[in-house]
Formats: C-alpha cells, structure tokens, sequence
C-alpha cells in the first residue's frame, strides 16, 4: 500500500469513527430524554440529524475518492467496500435515534405514563452492541463482532415480551392508547437499531475473514447469519 493511499484510510477511518461517535450519542440522549420525559434532550437529538446526514455524505464521498484515484484491491478494497456499508447502517442508526426523539416529543404532550423497564433494558443492550461493534471495528476484532450478532436473539425476545405488554396496559386502561402506541413505536425503533449494529458486525466479518456470512443460518451460531 501506498503512502498515500495509508493516508486517505487513516482519515476515512477517523471519518467513520467520529460519524459513530456522534450516531451512539444521539441514541442515548434520545433514550435517556424519553425515560426523563426531558423535552430539550430530545429535541437536541432531532436538531442533529441534518449534521448526522452531512457526516454520512462525507464519507461516502471520500470512499468513492479513494476508489477512483487509487483503485484498491484485495484487502484494501474489502475495507472501503465495509466502509461503505458500515456507513449507511449509521446513517440508519441515526434515524432511528431522530424517530426515537420524536415519538419521546409525542409522549411529553401526554399525560405521563410508567414506561416499561424491558424498554429501558432493551435500548441499554442495543446500545452496547453498538459501543461493542464500533470497538471491534477500531480493533478488528472478528470475535466481538460474532458476539455482537448472537446478542440480537435477545433484543428481539425482548421486543416480543414488551408488544405483550403494551397490548396488557391498553386493554387494562384503552385511554392510555396512544401513548402505548408510541412505546411500541420506540421499542421497534430500539429493535431495528440492533438490527444495524448486527449488519455492521457481520460487515467487519467480511472485513476481517473476507467471508459474506449474512442469510446464512445453517452455520454454526458462532457466525453471524
């Protein structure tokens, strides 16, 4: 590899690192400003978004830089290739942080309700899959990344356990509905960004092993799939 071509992956991987940054605190103040019923907390995470969005068109630009001026290959083009990927899954991650946050802005114009612990368990497991997988991509490491895909098995029970939950609060007290719709929003909100945190995770596999493991669940559970 080139000098120069080093360079340019330095600084896309700072690009991408500080685009994570700013996805993982958006999640947990659009978390956190729920569970407070904090109005400016949330509406802090919706005023970023556009900032969010620029940082993803930054390094997708440089990603595409760094493919025409320098024509990649082998392990260096798998990483721009994982880049890529890896950074239309945190724009996502960031719109569900910026969903989140709205919904939160619904329930602050109701009257309080107890918001289910599961919820609060659930967004603290999602959001240590990403702090994990944003860790294992700074350090390659293929085996916290399979951790992080066998973690998702759990956020999707949970998911389950709190849409019969909800579906007990609004039979149990049906003026309470719309404000259990929007929990049920914000745990699938909480659901999908597992979700990405796990196709990252399965990005850095290929990354690291050079193997596409995603759609395939008849190998071993220590891979993705």
């Amino acid at each position: 590899m080139s000098l120069r071509l080093r360079r340019e992956i330095d600084k896309l991987k700072r690009q991408i690192l500080a685009l994570g940054a700013e996805v993982e605190n958006d999640v947990r103040a659009a978390v956190r400003g729920v569970e407070t019923r904090d109005l400016e907390m949330i509406k802090s995470v919706a005023d970023r978004e556009n900032r969010v969005n620029a940082m993803e068109v930054d390094v997708e630009e440089e990603c595409l830089k760094i493919l025409a001026l320098y024509q990649p290959v082998a392990a260096d083009l798998r990483y721009i290739i994982a880049v890529l990927k890896i950074n239309h899954d945190l724009e996502r991650i960031g719109d569900l942080a910026t969903h989140i946050a709205e919904r939160g802005m619904f329930l602050c114009s109701l009257a309080p309700i107890g918001i289910p612990k599961e919820l609060g368990d659930m967004a603290e497991r999602a959001q240590t899959m990403l702090k994990r997988v944003l860790d294992a991509f700074v350090n390659l490491d293929d085996v916290v990344s399979h951790e992080v895909c066998a973690s998702d098995k759990a956020i999707d029970e949970i998911h389950r356990g709190i849409f019969q939950k909800v579906k007990q609060e609004v039979l149990r007290a049906p003026e309470q509905f719309e404000a259990q719709l929007q929990i049920l929003h914000i745990a699938r909100h909480i659901e999908r960004i597992a979700d990405h945190a796990t196709n990252i995770a399965e990005d850095l596999i290929y990354l690291i092993e050079g193997r596409i493991v995603r759609h395939t669940p008849e190998v071993s559970d220590r891979t993705c799939g």
